[in-house]
């Protein structure tokens, strides 16, 4: 895979999962935080199962043990982010506290490798992360609520993810990474709705098109193929991409839910896309 292949496939990756907060927002505030996520991967699970059926036989004990820690923190990072949806009355606000990884994974990286963070990648990172900042300002400030805190909690646990994601990508068949760490998730929630809440099926139509937009699009999609992406683009580079999250969640806030974000959300949405381009031409040059 080519490497702008890769980033498109990343971008790809990163908006299918923003759909995920305002599925859950508006369709599936009934079914309890680990029921959810039991149904979303499980679903998830076995939609992949014919696309991997013929690779199962390369799959190794390293693969399964490598997807696997995978599949335990972005369990952590889902139950975390609902959560927080919960608590939070938008969920762009939930995006963009969450993907404060943008800035988070330069200087964790730098932190590892005990070196100074890259100019340009604080740079990059600084303009998206103002980005993302106009497009949440309204009225000139920021409103956050009281699951502001965990929604940091889940900024960096995402911003292990992206390091482990990039570290194991490389060791294994990147499908089957995906493959492994989605039926952890999966496992791991079906454990956890079992031990500390009632479980239950989707009882609407709403709830089943909400579940299965979650299993088909934001995880088969976008938590499976990430570690496809990751292999060809680094760290430093796939953190930038997190930016899209927050902005496809206000633009799918302003077409379905008419949460327009005015003049701000122009300049913050140029802010982003500049990050990104920036980040390629320090790259070409």
């Amino acid at each position: 895979m080519s490497y702008k292949k890769a980033e498109a496939l990343l971008a790809t990756v990163i908006i299918a999962r923003a759909t995920s907060l305002l599925i859950v927002k508006t369709s599936l505030g009934g079914l309890a935080t680990f029921n959810l996520m039991a149904l979303r991967f499980g679903i998830a699970f076995f939609c992949l199962l014919p696309f991997v059926r013929r690779d199962l036989k390369k799959l190794r004990r390293s693969t399964l043990m490598r997807g696997g820690a995978l599949g335990v923190v972005f369990f952590a990072i889902i139950a975390i982010e609902l959560q927080g949806l919960r608590m939070t009355d938008s969920s762009a606000i939930v995006a963009f506290l969450e993907n404060t990884a943008i800035v988070l994974v330069p200087l964790a990286e730098a932190a590892l490798r005990r070196r100074l963070p890259n100019r340009e990648s604080l740079l990059c990172a600084a303009l998206a992360l103002l980005g993302v900042g106009f497009l949440l300002l309204r009225d000139g400030r920021f409103s956050l609520s009281a699951g502001a805190a965990v929604c940091m909690g889940s900024a960096l646990l995402y911003t292990a993810y992206i390091i482990l994601t990039d570290r194991l990508s490389h060791r294994d068949d990147p499908l089957l990474l995906g493959f492994a760490a989605i039926g952890t998730v999966g496992a791991l929630s079906a454990a956890a709705s079992l031990l500390f809440e009632t479980p239950r099926l989707p009882e609407t139509p709403q709830e089943w098109v909400g579940i299965l937009l979650l299993a088909i699009v934001c995880s088969s999609i976008g938590t499976a193929l990430q570690p496809l992406a990751q292999r060809y683009v680094p760290s430093e580079k796939a953190c930038l991409f997190c930016a899209l999250n927050p902005l496809a969640t206000c633009v799918m806030g302003w077409l379905f839910l008419n949460e327009w974000r005015g003049v701000t959300g122009v300049i913050g949405a140029a802010l982003i896309l500049s990050s990104i381009l920036l980040s390629r031409t320090a790259e070409s040059g």
